[in-house]
């Protein structure tokens, strides 16, 4: 197991610049996904950084969010050091924002050992991951770009998938070479992946050296590279300007696309199954809740009548149902969404919708 010293210099980077559009009508722009408490008392981002207690201490933990929410993110993580909070200018998607964290770890550490972590993810078995996280720093410090699959519950077409060599388990201690990235598939081919059982679910999770991805993106991003060159030091008066001036003219460009399916030196684990939840839908909502024994997560009261499979969010109010199944209703004072769960992943098509309608009051 890796020592205290190997993980002197582990560094944890969240991102938190999304708008979660499938969590509408909860999620808006002004307090999206990440900023809400969609389990217990918490929002999302602060368990995201408690997760990683143990491993990484506030003054190795950095976030990268959009400069909306800036405020708010300073306000929810009080002990992560305001300078360590970057406001990007502009969306840009992971490839940049991961290029960018390097750069500034780099002047910080230059041995720096870069953790990536999404902030609006749900992990139930926090010790296992964490016992996971300490074998990828080991691999990363091999300078080997590591990545996370997830074992498939089933056959899943909202997720990328990872395709590793024959005969890999879940679990398996050591990592191993990442033969091939697969997009969002559909329904038949994800259960091929399912049955071959090689392919694991694309978590967004990784972990590297903060110089062996700089060197990447180098090679295959060379636009964003050549962007974030041009940054003034982020101890510098200028950085802030700097990074308004030239972030955008970073490839708009996820880390996967845009580096990893070209990489040669990228390995993953097969994790064990320690309770991931990508929280990336109200259908992911309920069955995290479903597990637990829960309908809602405000606990709702709810009366049924020849119903079942629901997910019910109304606070403040009985909500009855009869004879209907597989919905999911979510209440807010200004919208009301009612929909198939088996069409929680268009949540997001009605938001763009919404924009087109110019209805920014409600987004």
């Amino acid at each position: 197991m890796t020592s205290p010293r190997d993980l002197s210099h582990f560094h944890g980077v969240i991102l938190a610049g999304g708008r979660g559009t499938r969590f509408w009508p909860r999620s808006r722009r002004a307090l999206p996904k990440q900023l809400l408490s969609v389990v217990g008392d918490r929002s999302l981002l602060r368990l995201t950084t408690e997760r990683l207690k143990g491993l990484v201490p506030p003054e190795r933990l950095w976030v990268l969010t959009s400069e909306a929410l800036f405020k708010k993110v300073l306000g929810e993580l009080p002990d992560v050091p305001r300078r360590q909070v970057i406001a990007e200018p502009a969306p840009r998607n992971t490839g940049p924002a991961i290029g960018l964290a390097a750069r500034l770890l780099l002047q910080r550490d230059p041995d720096a050992v870069m953790g990536v972590f999404p902030s609006d993810h749900f992990i139930n078995g926090e010790t296992e991951f964490r016992k996971v996280l300490q074998r990828a720093v080991r691999a990363a410090n091999e300078k080997r770009l590591i990545v996370l699959g997830i074992p498939p519950r089933g056959p899943e077409t909202a997720y990328g998938y990872i395709r590793f060599p024959s005969g890999v388990k879940a679990g398996t201690a050591d990592p191993f070479p990442v033969v091939q990235f697969e997009e969002k598939p559909p329904a038949a081919k994800a259960r091929r992946f399912v049955q071959e059982g090689n392919y694991f679910w694309n978590a967004g999770m990784f972990v590297w050296r903060a110089g062996a991805i700089t060197d990447a993106i180098a090679q295959f991003m060379p636009r964003t590279a050549e962007a974030l060159s041009r940054l003034a030091p982020l101890a510098s008066r200028g950085f802030t300007a700097s990074l308004r001036r030239h972030y955008g003219d970073c490839e708009n460009q996820s880390i996967d696309y845009g580096v990893l399916e070209h990489a040669k030196n990228v390995h993953g684990f097969a994790c064990p199954d320690f309770g991931w939840n990508d929280m990336g839908s109200w259908e992911a909502v309920y069955q995290l809740l479903r597990e637990k024994g829960r309908r809602s997560v405000d606990r709702t009261a709810v009366h049924e009548i020849d119903s079942h499979g629901n997910y019910v969010e109304a606070p403040g109010k009985l909500a009855a149902l009869v004879g209907v199944k597989d919905l999911i209703v979510v209440d807010t004072p200004d919208a009301l969404l009612v929909c198939s769960r088996q069409q929680a992943q268009r949540v997001s098509d009605l938001v763009k919708e919404l924009e087109a309608g110019k209805r920014d009051d409600l987004l």
